[in-house]
């Protein structure tokens, strides 16, 4: 299937600008609060607001259109609720049924925006980004519009405040300025790489971030990446409708490269502008990342949670729940939460994310998800496990109601802490209330509702010979959640 050539005359007239909001990351680097199914992006700690809602509400203003979502089809459900809490809409939700990095993703986003208008002008922003000044970003957006509209790529650069290797970088072409030439794109260099480049004045930190047209970008997919056109075309043309959500074809997103925009077209192409900005901007690549953003103690301590030092020095201690008490150390990071602590020396925090390689080697649910596991009813909690029986917190909102299904292996009780549910079982409806229970045998077809104004919280207590969140058969389901 070959793409016919887009028109390429400009109009330079005002225009909205289609934020394409990059979510498909899974954060291992944040381990062990970002997890497979709740990644960093999602991880509601910024005053309150997860930064994929920071990313939205940047954008939120009369300059641009409602989002474009690309994210991975696991987290569909986060991704709505948490867009119901800021009470913004969007101009559509994609879901990638396999990851193949942003370079798919980003063409993905251009031939959608196309088939509605093919000068739709896109801002490509990864979902995980810090930034606190919001409108000195759209103002770089803003002078960075007419070189787009010209059927420039502008990138985006951030001058650099020390020689960080975990970054790549873009080398211009001049030192002074708010939009560049670009000379080249750096792979993440060794440290005294970094440093010279520093000292010279002429590399800023690679942001990740895009101010491209559709057509120019399709066009520049056409010139240095035509193999990933048939596929991106048939996997959004054979999409299937998901609730709110359009659903990738998957047999023809999977035969995508897993490349990056940067290495797939930005490295290749001749027509490239660097936008500069010189904001509080982080990746949250990293524990040090967080660190730099915390308040510090007098002693450098930065802290989130319960928390005790003595004699300790610049350390990192963030906690979910338990006390954390440290004594004697410094530059140690240490992150707690239910299931899982991580000690680490703060220079060594970019190890982390081959120690979440090793513990998934190793058949570990700890880095698929924490023991609060969220769903689009609710939550659920694992309080404690053991043979042949698991205890679970449950959390139902108001109005929603878990899958009608059965369970081959295993029976359940449940007690009402606080609310009321409605509890289906077989043909029997049942009321319960706070302090009641009832038993679902092995077998049984059941479901649970809470049709009050205020969330429900049970105790279930599960036993049988197998326990695993695959010992379900969904009947009937508000989600759509049937086949997976």
């Amino acid at each position: 299937m070959r793409l016919k050539r887009i028109n390429t005359s400009v109009n330079c007239n005002y225009m909205q600008i289609t934020p394409v909001i990059l979510s498909g990351g899974s954060g291992t680097r944040l381990w062990p609060l970002s997890r497979e199914s709740h990644p960093k992006q999602f991880l509601q700690i910024f005053d309150g607001l997860s930064l994929f809602q920071r990313t939205c509400d940047r954008v939120n203003k009369n300059l641009f259109t409602p989002p474009l979502v690309l994210a991975n089809h696991a987290h569909r459900f986060l991704i709505q609720e948490q867009l119901e809490q800021l009470k913004t809409t969007h101009s559509g939700i994609i879901l990638e049924p396999d990851l193949r990095n942003t370079a798919p993703a980003a063409l993905v986003s251009a031939l959608f925006a196309a088939k509605r208008d093919e000068n739709a002008m896109l801002l490509l922003l990864p979902s995980d980004h810090y930034i606190t000044d919001h409108a000195a970003f759209i103002d770089v957006v803003r002078k960075a519009l007419p070189a787009a509209q010209s059927g420039a790529i502008v990138t985006f650069g951030i001058k650099p405040e020390s020689p960080h290797t975990g970054y790549g970088y873009i080398k211009v072409k001049q030192a002074e300025g708010c939009l560049f030439d670009v000379e080249k794109f750096v792979e993440k260099p060794d440290r005294q790489t970094a440093a010279s480049y520093l000292e010279h004045g002429k590399h800023l930190w690679n942001a990740g971030i895009f101010l491209v047209s559709a057509r120019t970008l399709i066009s520049n997919f056409e010139s240095h990446a035509p193999d990933l056109l048939d596929p991106c075309c048939k996997a959004l043309s054979d999409t299937c409708n998901d609730l709110d959500f359009l659903v990738l074809n998957q047999h023809a997103y999977q035969a995508c490269r897993n490349v990056s925009l940067d290495r797939a077209i930005m490295e290749k192409s001749e027509n490239i502008s660097c936008a500069r900005f010189d904001l509080n901007w982080s990746d949250m690549g990293s524990w040090q990342a967080m660190a730099d953003l915390m308040e510090k103690s007098p002693e450098g301590n930065a802290t989130r949670g319960n928390v005790v030092f003595e004699e300790a020095a610049n350390n990192l201690v963030y906690s979910e729940g338990p006390l954390v008490a440290v004594s004697g150390l410094d530059n140690i990071a240490v992150v707690a939460t239910g299931d899982s602590v991580l000690v680490i020396a703060r220079d060594k925090v970019e190890n982390v994310k081959q120690i979440v390689n090793q513990i998934r080697n190793n058949g570990g649910r700890q880095t698929l998800t924490h023991n609060r596991v969220y769903r689009p009813w609710g939550w659920y909690e694992r309080l404690s496990e053991g043979n042949r029986f698991q205890v679970k917190s449950l959390m139902v909102k108001p109005g929603k109601k878990l899958s009608l299904q059965k369970h081959a292996h295993r029976s359940e009780h449940w007690v009402v802490v606080k609310g009321t549910v409605e509890v289906t079982q077989g043909e029997k409806i049942s009321v319960l209330s706070e302090s009641q229970s009832t038993f679902i045998p092995q077998g049984s077809v059941h479901r649970l509702h809470n049709p009050g104004k205020s969330p429900a919280f049970l105790i279930e207590v599960q036993s049988g010979n197998y326990l695993g969140e695959d010992d379900i058969e969904r009947i009937e389901d508000d989600f759509n959640r049937l086949d997976c």
